[in-house]
């Protein structure tokens, strides 16, 4: 998993724009909200799915570093005052902190392109069809219809308690579309799959994505701020519905294994019995930050 964070790292490193181009301020800013941090959840599954589809690794590069550059658009703006207020993201200081909350806010627009053109400037398909509708899904994914949708309904639900259905309406959106979509892209960048094991690991995707939101419920409600390395304990100074408000900090523990076994369940019939989304399954259920 390391040699895979590493390479991710390296790759994203490459695409973004250097630090020195103009407008410098904006593109050193990027850099520091992408690079040196994060467990590269959202990459890892596009790799592991990839591998299962056959999928060259050239492609899959693309595929991960426009949903990690989606997923980091998304903290900066989630940790902006309008928002969720926060001070730090990943051990250090967030981005309209270091630099400003205008910077910060061109930061997220500017990454979010960057995205989508990281996965239409070159071939991640067979065939353009395949391509277009990959970039479908990614936008899909980061919307109103996913995580954009997702953080309004959270916005709405501060301060009211939510049943665990309504909680994972929410976080099927604002948490688990992007990491479904990671599972996808992965697996469209190949063509070892038909469309029945496409869905079974889109399946695991959402299984996954919500067993992820639940562990991270859990690790705000009992880890410390120093190793979580963004503000811990967050949630109930903001007042804000979580997996542990509505089950306990046992319940929700347990609910995330059972999210997990049946994500695992998802990947059963698939070649290599699912490879090494199995070992991310573990990873992202049993981290401890």
């Amino acid at each position: 998993m390391l040699d895979r964070q590493d390479h991710i790292e390296k790759t994203l490193n490459a695409l973004l724009p250097a630090a020195e181009l103009a407008p410098a301020r904006l593109h050193t800013a990027m850099r520091y909200a992408v690079l040196g941090g994060g467990k590269r959840v959202r990459p890892l599954l596009a790799y592991g799915a990839g591998e299962l589809s056959g999928a060259d690794e050239r492609r899959l590069d693309r595929a991960a570093a426009a949903v990690e550059m989606i997923h980091a658009y998304s903290l900066v703006h989630d940790d902006l005052p309008c928002m969720d207020n926060d001070v730090l993201r990943r051990g250090k200081p967030t981005v309209h902190l270091e630099f400003d909350e205008a910077t910060a806010l061109l930061v997220g627009d500017s990454l979010q392109s960057l995205a989508f053109q990281v996965i239409s400037e070159q071939p991640i398909a067979d065939d353009a069809r395949r391509q277009v509708e990959m970039i479908e899904l990614l936008t899909r994914a980061c919307g109103s219809r996913g995580m954009a949708g997702g953080q309004a309904i959270d916005l709405e639900a501060t301060g009211r308690t939510l049943a665990v259905t309504e909680l994972e309406f929410m976080h099927v959106h604002k948490t688990g579309a992007l990491i479904r979509a990671s599972v996808v892209l992965g697996a469209r960048s190949g063509n070892a799959l038909s469309d029945a094991e496409v869905n079974k690991l889109d399946r695991f995707g959402k299984f996954i994505g919500l067993a992820f939101q639940v562990v991270d419920d859990v690790l705000d409600a009992q880890s410390s701020t120093a190793t979580l390395g963004k503000t811990a304990g967050k949630d109930a100074k903001n007042n804000k519905p979580t997996y542990v408000n509505a089950l306990g900090l046992d319940g929700a523990r347990k609910f995330a294994t059972e999210l997990r076994d049946d994500a695992l369940r998802a990947l059963d019939t698939l070649p290599l019995n699912g490879g090494r989304l199995r070992q991310l399954a573990d990873f992202i259920v049993l981290r401890r930050f």
